[in-house]
């Protein structure tokens, strides 16, 4: 962040640099010599985790409002979904099924930075979970259409990497899963989920519960592929059971391609409203 204001007090990164020239002691040796701040084995201690969730929260919100990005347009869904071409390579057959849903995403994500572009590329810009299959086609549908897109990408035991098409500026590594949903949502102008396992259903209830609760504003709520959706969860029993109301199912919407997916994002009722009361309680 650049900032021309005048301080009487030395930068912090003047000290940094001093401290790599000061003699050779045991004392300048010595861990505990070394600035708080810049010291990754304190910062990495059990009692500085408020301090850690705190910079996570911070750092992509700064960049963020540096770059300029005023909303978003969130893409949930599965990383084991595979590009059509590369289908005959799935471990199900379902899975490879599912690959025309890696096109779709692509396509919407193409369409959506169009517009973004249009109106000047700081709305609607693209963010997915920045690994493989269906995250990877939305970065790869904003490359497509000359934009930049956000990747938030999560450290896992397993290796990973982000993948090759998220705009390397606005790619971010995260610890915390929980400091990683909230940065999906606190821009999110619309919520777009492609079938996927675990971590898409959690993301799909925990953003539903949040409106659904009126914690959050209701936007735009897509499930792509409803054949997928409503063979896995029993919608309706929910409602007749009374666990979740009737009106709870109007949250949401299926689709099945990119271009039903943005008529329903620019005829969308209620966006920006956050209810009062919930039905059925």
């Amino acid at each position: 962040m650049s900032d021309d204001r005048s301080h009487l007090f030395r930068d912090s990164q003047d000290d940094i640099e001093t401290v790599r020239h000061v003699p050779d002691t045991p004392q300048t040796r010595s861990d505990i010599y070394r600035l708080a701040f810049a010291d990754e084995d304190f910062l990495t201690r059990p009692e500085l985790r408020p301090v850690r969730l705190q910079l996570e929260l911070l750092k992509p919100e700064i960049i963020l409002d540096e770059a300029g990005i005023q909303s978003t347009i969130v893409l949930f869904g599965g990383a084991r979904i595979p590009e059509p071409t590369k289908k005959d390579q799935a471990r199900t057959e379902t899975l490879a099924e599912l690959s025309r849903h890696y096109d779709e995403a692509r396509e919407f994500a193409r369409l959506m930075t169009l517009k973004s572009i249009e109106s000047g590329g700081q709305e609607d810009v693209i963010v997915t979970g920045g690994g493989p299959g269906v995250m990877e086609a939305g970065n790869r549908g904003a490359v497509d259409a000359g934009g930049k897109s956000i990747g938030l990408n999560i450290v896992l035991p397993h290796e990973q990497a982000p993948n090759e098409y998220v705009t390397p500026e606005l790619c971010f590594n995260f610890h915390y899963f929980g400091i990683r949903k909230m940065h999906f949502l606190l821009r999110a102008k619309a919520i777009c989920v492609f079938p996927g396992g675990f971590g898409t259903l959690d993301e799909l209830f925990e953003s539903l519960t949040l409106i659904q609760t009126g914690r959050m504003s209701a936007v735009p709520f897509l499930l792509f592929g409803k054949a997928f959706w409503e063979r896995i969860i029993n919608w309706d029993a929910l409602a007749d059971a009374g666990t979740i109301s009737a009106e709870d199912l109007d949250l949401f919407r299926f689709v099945d391609t990119a271009s039903e997916a943005i008529a329903e994002i620019e005829n969308w009722n209620g966006a920006g409203q956050k209810r009062s009361a919930i039905p059925g309680r």
